[in-house]
C-alpha cells in the first residue's frame, strides 16, 4: 500500500520524479482532481496506467506539461485561438486538443492524431513537472468509471495498492475535471465541460460549438476522456430529478438518500441528506461534488435522489458529471 506523502516536501518531489523517470506510477494533486501519473513518453509506463485503472484503450489520456512553451514539443496547430486561451487560462483547468507530434506514443492518444494537453495550476503538480522534466500522462487516480478522487485518501482507498507514491496536496479546489476544448479544426468544440466555463471560453475566442448544438450530445467523442454515457458513478444508484420536479418521499423502511444543491429544510424521511453548497454557490458545489458522492456510497443506501443545479457556468460541468453518474449502460 502506497503511503500518502507530503507533496510540499522537496525531497518527496525529487523521489517522485525519480519514480516517474524509471517508469513508475505517482498519484499527485491538481486543482481539478488527483491524477494518476506516468511518463507520457514511456509507452510501457502508460500501459500500466490503463491496466491499474482497468481503463479501455480507446479512452485517451491528458498530457500535463510544466509550462506553455512545452506544448510545441508535443503538439502542432498552436494558432491564435490556442495562444489566447493559454495566456488567459493557463496554468488552470483547461485542456486543449491539438494535432499531435510523433514524440507522444499512440497509446497516450488512443491511436488518434490529436493530443489533449494542459498545464495544471496546483503547486505540487507544477513542482513535480519541473522536477521530472518530462510530460506526465495522467487520468484521474481512481478505477475507471468510478467517482473521481479529490483527496489523497480517496486515491489510497481505491488504488493505493498499485501505486509507487501518493503526493498529498490537500483537497482539490475546483473539484471537477478540466474543460476539454478541441482546436484541431476550424471550429472550436467543447468536448467536456469543466473548470473553465463555456462563457469564459467564448469571452476569449467567440462562438464555441458544443455537442448539444451539433446534435451529438449522446455520442462519445474519442478525442476526450470522460465522454462515455456512464462515468464518474458511485455504486449506489442515482436518480437525477428534472428541474422543478418535486422531491419524492421515500416509502417507510426504505434506505434512500437525498442530494440537493443547497440545504432543504422541508425535505424529510430520508436516511441520509447531503447538499453540495451551504448557500447555493456553484463553485462550492463543484468542489464538493465528488467527495459528497463518495460519502453517499458508504451509507448502504438503496438509491439516492439527486436535485439538479442551475445549468450555467460551472453548473454545466456539475450536471454533466451527474448525468453520467446516474446513467446505467
Amino acid at each position: 500500500m502506497a503511503d500518502i506523502l507530503d507533496g510540499r516536501d522537496s525531497g518527496t518531489i525529487t523521489r517522485a520524479a525519480i519514480r516517474l523517470r524509471a517508469g513508475g506510477l505517482v498519484a499527485f494533486p491538481t486543482e481539478t482532481v488527483y491524477g494518476l501519473g506516468a511518463n507520457a513518453l514511456d509507452a510501457r509506463a502508460v500501459a500500466n496506467v490503463y491496466a491499474v485503472k482497468n481503463r479501455p484503450r480507446f479512452d485517451p489520456l491528458i498530457v500535463h506539461v510544466a509550462d506553455a512553451a512545452a506544448v510545441a514539443d508535443y503538439a502542432t496547430g498552436i494558432d491564435g485561438r490556442a495562444r489566447r486561451l493559454i495566456e488567459r487560462f493557463w496554468p488552470g483547468p483547461l485542456t486543449l486538443v491539438l494535432p499531435k507530434r510523433p514524440a507522444i506514443p499512440d497509446i497516450v492518444t488512443a491511436g488518434l492524431d490529436t493530443v489533449a494537453v494542459r498545464q495544471p495550476a496546483h503547486p505540487v503538480a507544477l513542482d513535480l513537472l519541473r522536477a521530472v522534466q518530462l510530460p506526465i500522462a495522467a487520468p484521474s487516480a481512481n478505477p475507471f468509471g468510478y467517482v473521481s478522487p479529490t483527496t489523497a485518501a480517496h486515491v489510497q482507498d481505491t488504488l493505493g495498492h498499485a501505486l509507487d507514491e501518493i503526493l498529498n496536496g490537500g483537497p482539490c479546489s475546483v473539484g471537477v475535471e478540466s474543460t476539454v476544448l478541441a482546436l484541431d479544426g476550424p471550429r472550436a468544440v467543447l468536448l467536456r465541460p469543466g473548470g473553465v466555463t463555456l462563457e469564459q471560453l467564448e469571452s476569449v475566442i467567440g462562438k464555441t460549438d458544443t455537442p448539444s448544438s451539433s446534435g451529438d450530445s449522446a455520442r462519445p467523442d474519442p478525442r476526450s476522456p470522460g465522454t462515455l454515457p456512464s462515468h464518474y458513478a458511485p455504486r449506489v444508484p442515482l436518480i437525477l430529478l428534472q428541474p422543478g420536479q418535486a422531491v419524492p418521499r421515500p416509502a417507510k423502511g426504505d434506505q434512500v438518500g437525498l442530494l440537493t444543491f443547497a440545504p432543504r429544510a422541508e425535505a424529510s424521511g430520508y436516511s441520509v441528506m447531503e447538499h453540495l453548497s451551504a448557500n447555493g454557490d456553484l463553485i462550492e458545489a463543484a468542489a464538493n461534488l465528488f467527495a459528497v458522492l463518495r460519502r453517499l456510497d458508504t451509507q448502504n443506501l438503496q438509491r439516492v435522489f439527486v436535485e439538479p443545479v442551475p445549468e450555467t457556468g460551472l453548473g454545466r460541468a456539475i450536471m454533466d458529471r451527474l448525468r453520467r453518474a446516474a446513467a446505467r449502460v
